[in-house]
């Protein structure tokens, strides 16, 4: 058996320049919505248009990942990944400099794009060069991190930025964040040649997969605004089972498919998938329940809005790095994914307690904690799960599918939890309204809303039990101290492989 190589001495170092490019993806389809109502007014943005300004960015984002993914794999990932933060910065440079809605929806469109190659590569990349068990513990807790909390962090630099500057460095900002990683990326990033996959882009994949994933979410997207039975929501779900069943047969029928069957039909990989995508869904729901509470109930300020949010984000990384990453090489992934949803979900039914004169302090500082402390131990061990024991020629689209899970979770979480919403308060108005005075009477209209937050968080709660539950039915991987792979094969044949000086 030949000698191991021996791992890159920069590789920690790397992981900074990662972890940068990975934040100011995730907070970045946070960032723009405190800053939206400022950007709306700026370009006179009308109010049917105004949710393409996210729309646009998860769109492209989401429906590009798999296609993202496969050129990382064929293209080399650290390729991959400068030329995604190049495009990213650029993108974000324009929209910064919008001077009119279809200037600002364009270069969201087009984050959303480059994003979609970045985001896979990133991690990937994390693949390819923490091998190591306790290195990748560590490594992976740190990222999990990253990828739990960027949201919250988008929420808080949002308001900052909006409050003290304006709204344009929302955007402006990710040249920053993309130029450093750049530099670092140039400077320290290695990665192994034969870990590339040989073979050619499978284009059909690409159309059948991008094309099924965007209607999907924009058939969400359609159902928020339009309702669920309205024509053109059905037929975009219709359209999105058609293209993604197609996808599948082509992709068990090609020779290089886009996304080999083999990457998802594994047991493990499989359930991390199932049970993150659903967990986003709360999630997702959550930050804007309560960014809309914060604001509209409470009368916090962006800014405080943004900082509300600062215990979850300091739950994710305790749960993550201190939790997670300690245990991860102890017990079987599952006994830290079911039970970090589950506190996570306990989170959620505290904060589903929510009344128009409620505490900080007594249900929504409890709960944030627990909903940081729980989603971050189980974010740890899942994307470590989620590329443990692929071929290195699969490593970016597994990561991909990761992303992918996230990305239509979120999308999903926001459209369901937000129609769920204003169902409630419909009917909740309905049943209390004594007169056409209450509409203007402003406790009235608080109760109501909070009235239909607090029941879609209770389904976000429901949602978060049921992740919890999957996790624990279908991720039966061991302890990941070893370099044996959950389907049993050996660690010689497809072993992702480190980086030799």
């Amino acid at each position: 058996m030949p000698e191991a190589p021996l791992p890159d001495p920069k590789r920690w170092t790397a992981l900074i320049f990662i972890a940068i490019a990975q934040l100011m993806v995730v907070l970045d389809a946070t960032v723009v919505n405190i800053a939206l109502p400022s950007a709306q007014a700026d370009l006179g943005i009308s109010d049917g248009n105004r949710q393409w300004v996210v729309t646009a960015y998860t769109l492209a984002f989401g429906g590009l990942l798999l296609f993202g993914g496969r050129v990382a794999d064929l293209w080399g990932r650290k390729n991959t990944f400068v030329v995604g933060l190049l495009g990213f910065a650029a993108a974000s440079a324009v929209g910064g400099a919008a001077v009119n809605t279809e200037m600002l929806l364009g270069a969201r469109a087009l984050q959303g794009v480059f994003g979609a190659l970045l985001a896979p590569a990133a991690l990937s990349l994390l693949a390819v060069m923490f091998t190591d068990a306790k290195e990748r513990a560590k490594a992976f807790g740190i990222y999990g991190a990253i990828a739990g909390a960027g949201a919250a962090v988008g929420l808080i630099l949002g308001g900052v930025l909006t409050e003290y500057l304006n709204w344009r460095w929302a955007l402006f900002v990710n040249i920053a964040f993309a130029v450093t990683a750049v530099i670092g990326a140039a400077t320290v990033i290695r990665e192994p040649d034969h870990g590339r996959n040989p073979n050619r882009l499978d284009v059909p994949g690409v159309i059948l997969a991008s094309a099924g994933l965007v209607a999907l979410v924009y058939g969400f997207s359609r159902a928020e605004s339009d309702g669920w039975t309205a024509s053109i929501t059905l037929g975009l779900f219709v359209a999105s089972a058609v293209l993604l069943a197609v996808f599948v047969i082509v992709e068990s029928r090609v020779k290089a498919p886009l996304l080999p069957l083999r990457v998802i039909t594994e047991r493990n990989r499989g359930g991390v998938y199932l049970s993150l995508g659903l967990a986003v869904i709360g999630m997702f729901g959550l930050f804007l329940f309560l960014t809309y509470y914060l604001q509209q109930v409470m009368g916090y300020s962006a800014l405080k809005s943004g900082f509300a949010f600062l215990p979850m984000v300091g739950g994710m990384i305790v749960g993550s790095t201190q939790i997670g990453a300690r245990l991860m090489l102890r017990v079987r992934p599952r006994l830290l994914m079911a039970p970090g949803f589950l506190v996570a979900s306990i989170g959620m039914l505290i904060l589903a307690q929510i009344k128009v004169d409620s505490s900080y302090a007594v249900v929504l500082l409890p709960g944030l904690i627990l909903m940081g402390l729980g989603m971050g131990t189980a974010f740890m061990p899942a994307m470590s799960m989620a590329t443990h024991g692929v071929r290195p020629e699969d490593a970016g689209v597994a990561s991909a599918m990761v992303n992918t899970s996230q990305q239509v979770g979120g999308s999903i979480g926001t459209a369901l939890l937000n129609t769920l919403a204003a169902s409630a308060t419909t009917a909740w108005v309905a049943s209390h309204k004594t007169s056409p005075a209450d509409l203007k009477n402003a406790l009235f209209v608080n109760e109501s809303a909070v009235h239909g937050y607090s029941v879609a968080i209770y389904w976000a709660f429901a949602i978060l039990l049921l992740s919890a539950v999957l996790a624990f039915v279908l991720v039966d991987a061991e302890v990941q101290n070893t370099g044996e792979h959950a389907d049993g094969e050996a660690v010689e044949d497809f072993a992702v492989p480190v980086v030799a000086h």
